[in-house]
């Protein structure tokens, strides 16, 4: 297959050919370490595309768990993945995926990330890492902010050269993303590179350029070196020094949290797990009216989370995904563009915690990742048949910009819930919107 940069070496399997670790950008190292992405060096003759590539610099996930990014790997880690059921075809819709991991891990190397059944469903699918952590989203004079969502721009508009000879059209692109993919699938609508969205899971928490380069000053403090670009050129990778990041309200790349950044041009469906926060690794429970304090909200949210089943969970979650996900329905809605919104409530071992719609989206229903949310016994008959009602919504949206449920919109907001059975319902969390002050449309 050839790609603008060169020939490529790929594989099949069941009539879907994969092509692993293409460059879509140069490696991020010497100079170009803290800079935007460069375009990727030509080869000659034929590149092997057969394994992924590096993950980029990341901590371990977990205490006990061994990280994705080792420093023998190099900085070589802005690649892209490739699965096609129709190499030299035409015309395919193009999915591409942006993981998750709150912008400080996650690899597209990740087995829960294969795109083999998605695309033998009849779409190009494209997985990519971008740069983590500090590398990606550190503050640093001299440096551009979000060089971790300048990398997913710089493959989309690799997607958009190059995927015409993988069979997919370019001009016919939907970004998938999860948590952190999620909000930066939205936060990049405006960039004209895709014509549809879909947003699992969209969080808040952009920095401000002060509180991003607080964080640059206490990790300079902590490695010994000051907080310039020269100061921390001359470090390793800094991924043993926890700190806080994300997107950076640089004012041109990110100017607002994503409810701000929808564009009604492109068509959008967002949704959310209905109980995200048991998905994090964090306290399941906590004090209810000192954490409604924390976020600012009236003294009456704290009896009505009362009334729920599980206060704390309940209102962690409405805080950290399910308001933002609203919000942005809301506001694409509002904004006059075509919106569908989805409300996960299919329970596993952990319940409908936050990404457990992860296996559902790829049908890799059995593994570490997938066993840990749906249970050892994860591909039974029931969860494969909705993973197979999930991905057929997925790709029809790609292939047509309707995903098979009632638009949310000013008339009615109508909000798909994903489990068994299907059902199509108005707005579940009416008194947490009204709650959070999300204007409805």
């Amino acid at each position: 297959m050839r790609t603008a940069a060169g020939v490529v070496r790929g594989s099949v399997a069941d009539g879907v050919h994969s092509f692993r670790g293409i460059p879509y950008a140069a490696e991020p190292s010497g100079p170009l370490r803290f800079a935007a992405p460069a375009p990727p060096v030509p080869w000659s003759g034929i590149r092997d595309a057969l394994e992924f590539g590096p993950a980029p610099p990341q901590p371990a996930p977990a205490p006990g768990l061994a990280p994705a990014w080792r420093p023998e790997d190099g900085l070589d880690c802005l690649t892209a993945n490739v699965w096609t059921p129709a190499p030299g075809g035409s015309g395919l819709p193009v999915m591409v995926w942006l993981h998750g991991g709150r912008w400080t891990i996650g690899s597209a190397a990740m087995p829960q990330y294969d795109g083999s059944l998605l695309a033998a469903a009849g779409v190009v699918v494209v997985t990519l890492n971008y740069r983590l952590g500090f590398e990606g989203f550190g503050h640093l004079p001299g440096a551009p902010d979000n060089r971790g969502l300048l990398d997913q721009l710089a493959a989309l508009s690799w997607v958009r050269e190059n995927m015409a000879g993988f069979g997919g059209n370019p001009d016919n692109v939907t970004v998938l993303g999860h948590s952190a993919g999620a909000a930066s699938a939205v936060l990049l609508m405006r960039g004209g590179l895709a014509r549809r969205v879909v947003a699992q899971s969209v969080p808040s928490g952009c920095l401000t350029v002060q509180e991003a380069a607080r964080v640059t000053d206490e990790l300079a403090a902590a490695a010994g070196v000051p907080p310039s670009l020269s100061g921390f050129a001359g470090l390793e990778p800094v991924v043993d020094l926890p700190g806080r990041f994300g997107p950076v309200l640089d004012g041109t790349v990110v100017t607002g949290e994503p409810w701000t950044a929808v564009a009604p041009e492109v068509d959008l469906v967002c949704g959310f797990t209905h109980e995200e926060f048991r998905g994090f690794d964090a306290a399941r429970t906590g004090d209810v009216e000192g954490a409604a304090a924390v976020f600012g909200l009236p003294p009456s949210a704290a009896e009505l989370y009362q009334a729920t089943e599980d206060p704390f969970m309940t209102l962690m979650s409405d805080a950290l995904v399910r308001m933002p996900t609203t919000r942005v329905a809301a506001a694409h809605a509002a904004a006059g563009g075509r919106t569908w919104l989805y409300d996960f409530t299919w329970r596993g071992p952990l319940g409908a915690a936050h990404g457990v719609d992860v296996p559902f989206t790829f049908g890799v229903l059995t593994g570490r990742y997938a066993e840990r949310l749906l249970g050892p016994a994860g591909a039974t008959e029931s969860a494969a048949a909705l993973s197979a009602a999930l991905r057929t919504a997925w790709t029809s949206f790609a292939a047509t910009g309707d995903p098979g449920w009632p638009r949310y919109e000013p008339s009615a907001h109508w909000t798909r819930l994903w489990d068994d059975p299907v059902l199509d319902v108005p707005y579940p969390l009416a008194d947490s919107a009204q709650l959070w002050d999300v204007e409805q449309p």
